[in-house]
């Protein structure tokens, strides 16, 4: 596999920070990255209503214009086979409950059990927490991740970019998930 992914695979998970995942969608396909699939976890759905007022349907119907959407039951996706897994995938909003089961190897939706495959491949696997404060068991969690291959990127503000709007701040981290993963797309100011 080269050092850029030619395909991925991205979930959305119950975390603050959902418009982060959405507009890494957004720039992934705007840039021909092949998304095979967009995988939403039912808490995903609640916090993209509570954060940002947008309802389930409308969240699918968003996501359906950047790839086929699956939700977190449908465990007979071809995502949920180790034979059919992308060259990486990100987890853009990370919640801590996806990133302990990954952690302790359960798989109890398709989000942990494409995450565990991709792993097991030894393919890359990006995990965006926007959690604070992390305590023991937080930090045990993402060490233990670590430990396996994955990268960590957590959601956190830049202020030497000189943001001026929200926006900025988002396309900030959805840039620093784009270098992770090999792309240097000019997203944000770069340290000289």
């Amino acid at each position: 596999m080269s050092c850029r992914p030619q395909s991925i695979s991205i979930a959305l998970t119950g975390s603050s920070g959902i418009r982060v995942g959405i507009r890494f969608i957004e720039v992934a396909k705007s840039r021909g990255i092949n998304i095979e699939g967009i995988i939403v976890s039912n808490a995903a759905f609640r916090v993209a209503e509570l954060e940002e007022g947008i309802r389930p349907k409308e969240l699918l119907g968003i996501l359906n214009d950047y790839g086929k959407v699956y939700k977190e039951h449908e465990l007979d996706s071809p995502l949920a086979s180790s034979s059919n897994q992308p060259d990486a995938m990100i987890i853009i909003p990370a919640s801590m409950k996806t990133i302990a089961s990954i952690a302790y190897g359960i798989q109890e939706n398709l989000v942990t059990r494409a995450a565990l495959s991709i792993l097991r491949l030894g393919r890359k696997l990006v995990v965006v927490p926007r959690e604070t404060p992390l305590g023991p068991t937080e930090l045990e969690a993402l060490y233990m991740i670590s430990l396996r291959g994955t990268l960590v990127v957590p959601m956190c503000m830049s202020f030497y970019i000189k943001p001026r709007s929200v926006d900025e701040l988002v396309d900030f981290v959805v840039g620093k998930v784009f270098d992770v993963i090999g792309y240097k797309f000019d997203l944000y100011k770069r340290w000289k």
